[in-house]
């Protein structure tokens, strides 16, 4: 009786699972991505901007299905501060890992990258790196490394190159320059490639001046560049201290003939163009930018914007960055660390916002990736350069 008892409570509990086949944790497991930013400290206003553009994806991902090749399992963040610190986001790595995350995407500022890649590193954990620009983070020979946007690098020559395609045009109006950046890895790194690039094309860099993160009063910087008077000034900081820079220039009355930044923090910036627009009439910047003729660039735009927030830089390269890493999920058909590795490494993702093609990854970092020139106009930021996405033509000098 006992057996024939076991048995019939062993056949009820199959069809009952076979009735049910979705109770009980039969859902596959979700895999769980480190999405890792400085939502705190003087970064933060960019990090919580990047954290947003991955949450979207993964919201895009989810509803689309989730992972296909793994039957629909879906992706579950786990969130990183690293308080706009390195050691912050290493300590946050070692948790990521702890808690058996997958991959980790981030974490904005270079100095934090570097940190973050060499922390991830250790475990094989594949780190797809959304904006650090510095190009060490690339050079180090890191397998799990993968950095879609383009390096400080590639973004200094574009811009120089760019400047003296405008500025021969105009009839090289411009012959000086100034060079204002902020402290870290990416403000100096930026200023030393621009130093070096800009005498071959014939200009003469009269002054470099680097300035603390966080800097509150710019006064004596602007003093210093009504002295200097140089024909273009070309600031290289995050958010906050750029925007000061500019309204400090304004209201003091200083007007060079551009205002050409490089990877400025707020020069094509939404936010700073509308609480601002006198100061960012006529901006140029060479930074990351969407492809203005994919009509899914809009839509993402008046998605963020129904937030109530603002559609910078940010977002639609954390956004793009963690589509990558999807797809490359899609592709290993894995969960497993190493699998996604191989899978980035052989990566030609196509279907995203960005000016860059086919995905191709060299020591990883793809090749395609490019920025793109842009310039405030009447209250809007519109891509100049190149022509390819060009939508409207660059006023260059600003000031006769």
């Amino acid at each position: 009786m006992t057996t024939r008892r076991h048995f019939m409570g062993q056949s009820a509990v199959a069809a009952s699972a076979l009735a049910f086949p979705l109770v009980g944790g039969a859902q596959p497991k979700p895999i769980k991505v480190g999405v890792l930013h400085p939502v705190t400290g003087a970064l933060a206003y960019s990090g919580q901007q990047c954290r947003m553009g991955a949450l979207m994806a993964i919201e895009d991902i989810n509803k689309a299905g989730g992972i296909k090749s793994l039957g629909g399992t879906k992706i579950e963040a786990m969130l990183g501060d690293a308080q706009s610190s390195p050691q912050a986001g290493t300590a946050e790595i070692e948790k990521m890992n702890e808690a058996g995350v997958s991959a980790v995407v981030g974490a904005f500022a270079s100095a934090i990258c570097l940190a973050t890649t060499q922390a991830a590193a250790k475990y094989n954990l594949p780190h797809v790196v959304d904006v650090g620009v510095a190009d060490q983070i690339v050079e180090r020979g890191l397998k799990n490394t993968f950095r879609f946007g383009p390096g400080y690098k590639k973004c200094a020559e574009v811009a120089v190159a760019s400047l003296h395609a405008l500025n021969t045009a105009a009839g090289k109006p411009a012959r000086t320059v100034m060079i204002v950046h902020e402290e870290s890895l990416f403000g100096t790194g930026t200023a030393n490639l621009l130093a070096k690039e800009l005498p071959g094309y014939g200009y003469e860099v009269k002054e470099i001046i680097k300035h603390a993160n966080p800097t509150r009063d710019f006064n004596n910087i602007a003093l210093r560049i009504k002295q200097v008077n140089p024909d273009i000034l070309i600031p290289a900081n995050y958010y906050n201290e750029y925007a000061l820079l500019v309204r400090t220039l304004q209201q003091q009355k200083i007007t060079p003939k551009a205002i050409y930044s490089v990877l400025g923090g707020a020069a094509s910036s939404y936010k700073f163009v509308k609480e601002f627009p006198e100061a960012a009439n006529g901006i140029i910047d060479c930074n990351h930018w969407f492809n203005p003729k994919d009509k899914r660039s809009a839509e993402l735009k008046k998605r963020v914007e129904a937030q109530g927030q603002f559609f910078s830089y940010e977002v639609f390269m954390t956004y793009t960055a963690m589509m990558l890493l999807a797809d490359a999920i899609e592709r290993a058909k894995s969960p497993d660390r190493a699998a996604i590795i191989d899978a980035l490494a052989s990566s030609k993702f196509e279907n995203h916002i960005m000016p860059y093609g086919p995905t191709q990854f060299v020591n990883g970092q793809n090749m395609g990736a490019q920025p793109l020139m842009t310039q405030v106009h009447k209250g809007d930021i519109k891509v100049i350069v190149p022509r390819d996405y060009r939508e409207i033509e660059p006023i260059f000098p600003l000031k006769a």
